[in-house]
Order: C-alpha cells, then structure tokens, then sequence
C-alpha cells in the first residue's frame, strides 16, 4: 500500500515530461484566451514566463481552425462555438512560432502566431 501511495503522489506533484509540467492540484494556470477568425489569432504574440504554467484556451468566431506551435508541443483545435484548451509550462526561452494547422480557406497560410518566452526574474 505504501507503494501505491508514493506513486498517486508523485504523479499529483508536478512532474516534467518533454519539456512540459503538470500543475500540481493546488494550482491554477494563468488562462490566456486567444480567438481565431479568418485569416488571424487576437493576440497574435503573447509572453510567457520560463517555467510558468498557463492555460490557452482557442476559440473560433467562423469555421474549424487549431493553434499549432511545433517547438512546444502544442496543436489545439477549435471548432465554431466548441473552444479548445491546453495546458503548457514552456521550460527553454526563446520565440516559438505558430500557425493555423487546419485547413480553413484561402488565407490559410497568413494565420501566424509567436509565443515569446522570457526568463524568470
């Protein structure tokens, strides 16, 4: 029983897997929430913090979009009125890029996004 009891609590704590954390129970992620319209993301650059945990949630105003940002592990689909959510904790600094990674018209391709991350203070 000690056994089991280690490992519930090791997987409630905040554990790292490929560069992301989970959030411990007693924490609540900053939420940032981003909306997606042909042919853009309001904001289209948001700042994140090293280490800190956020929660984005993606909204669409017109037809199926998804948030992909490749280097951190994100993709996040959003469907008209059917939000879409993920939580990350980025753990390197640096501007990650993002774009639309459904197909959703024309000016597919224009859909661009940046996630700037700083270090800690």
């Amino acid at each position: 029983m000690k056994r089991l009891s280690i490992c519930v609590a090791l997987l409630i704590g905040s554990v790292s897997v490929r560069g992301f954390q989970t959030v411990a129970a007693d924490e609540t992620p900053r939420t940032i929430e981003i909306q997606a319209a042909k042919y853009s993301f309001t904001p289209a650059e948001i700042t994140l913090t090293k280490s800190e945990t956020v929660k984005l949630v993606v909204s669409s105003e017109d037809v199926t979009h998804s948030l992909a940002i490749p280097d951190l592990h994100v993709n996040v689909l959003a469907k008209k009125g059917q939000p879409g959510e993920v939580t990350l904790t980025p753990d390197t600094v640096g501007d990650f890029k993002g774009k639309c990674g459904h197909f959703c018209g024309m000016g597919h391709g224009s859909m661009k996004f940046v996630v700037h991350v700083k270090a800690s203070e």
